[in-house]
């Protein structure tokens, strides 16, 4: 931190360099020769004529209440009068200092928030199978994800996945897993080493997932399930919902997890969803009644997120296309 060296004359100055003394004091002329990211102390009218964009705690006369508003509107991080220095004022400069290092990670949340956007995969049609997909965080990060790749020629893996909790550490967990692209070849294989890297790394988090291995030439789908709700649902043109339950463990809660595979067909027109909990969010009622009535909107395809959300949704859906003859 530096404390500026007042140019107007002021009798409180002395008390200041008593209690700031262990700062180093410059002189305004010199500013640019020093870090703009470290916290500085300075004179209200100094902090207002100057071209200024260092964090700033400004200090005022005590009859210059509209200065000090002046600051605020133009950034200033905190302001304090000078007849009424802290006695303590290195406990108060840690306080602000630590609420302005958390105020700057907020405000880089957006461009991480642009960044987790772009790894995850576009929207891909391959021979006649489509996936398309809804990701809408009710912040500016997101504990769900979802991803798909090709296996061979024959097999794409995908999944849905959601991590615990909200927030920047769920959010980072995302990445990693997005690190697991292509790192593995089954259902079951991408669940058992999410859930190993999990239990080794004693991450205090846990994951549910559905993940499955499309064949697009026998047109079938294996799917497994690790502790998700909702499961896999299965829609096919004319026909009931199918769902696809589990009573598997999330991962990373034991070592011994054990998932079980289930294998579908998938006619022409079908579609299979994989949802997060979040998609339950625009419906009322317990939680059956909220899984009913969203399995009507998907199967209308009338399903419409809500503007403002208190819960991640992501939705990934794989449809197999009606074939021309």
């Amino acid at each position: 931190m530096y404390f500026i060296y007042p140019t107007r004359t002021l009798k409180q100055l002395d008390r200041a360099l008593a209690l700031f003394a262990d700062l180093e004091w410059v002189k305004l002329s010199n500013i640019q020769r020093y870090d703009s990211n470290r916290i500085y102390i300075a004179d209200v009218q100094d902090f207002l004529t100057q071209d200024w964009d260092c964090p700033t705690v400004v200090i005022a006369q005590s009859h210059e209440g509209q200065a000090l508003s002046q600051a605020w509107q133009k950034g200033a991080l905190a302001g304090w009068i000078w007849d009424d220095l802290p006695n303590h004022p290195y406990e108060s400069l840690q306080i602000i200092e630590a609420q302005y290092k958390r105020n700057q990670d907020s405000r880089d949340l957006p461009a991480a928030a642009a960044l987790q956007k772009r790894l995850l995969p576009n929207p891909i049609q391959v021979n006649s199978y489509r996936f398309d997909s809804l990701f809408q965080p009710s912040a500016y990060l997101s504990g769900d994800w979802f991803d798909y790749w090709w296996v061979d020629d024959q097999h794409i893996l995908f999944y849905l996945a959601d991590v615990s909790g909200h927030g920047v550490t769920s959010s980072l967990l995302t990445s990693w897993m997005a690190a697991f692209h292509q790192r593995a070849f089954s259902p079951q294989q991408l669940i058992y080493k999410l859930n190993d890297m999990l239990i080794n790394e004693n991450i205090e988090k846990h994951i549910t997932m559905v993940s499955g291995l499309v064949n697009l030439h026998t047109h079938t789908v294996t799917c497994c399930n690790a502790g998700h709700f909702p499961p896999a649902i299965h829609l096919i043109p004319g026909q009931e919902a199918k769902i696809l339950s589990s009573s598997s463990f999330p991962l990373g809660l034991t070592e011994d997890l054990e998932v079980e595979a289930v294998s579908l067909h998938m006619p022409q027109g079908s579609r299979l969803i994989l949802c997060s909990d979040g998609a339950l969010e625009p419906f009322s009622g317990g939680l059956n009644e909220q899984f009913n009535q969203l399995i009507q909107k998907l199967s209308e395809q009338q399903f419409q997120p809500p503007e403002q959300v208190n819960d991640d949704i992501a939705i990934l859906s794989l449809k197999r296309l009606n074939e021309s003859k």
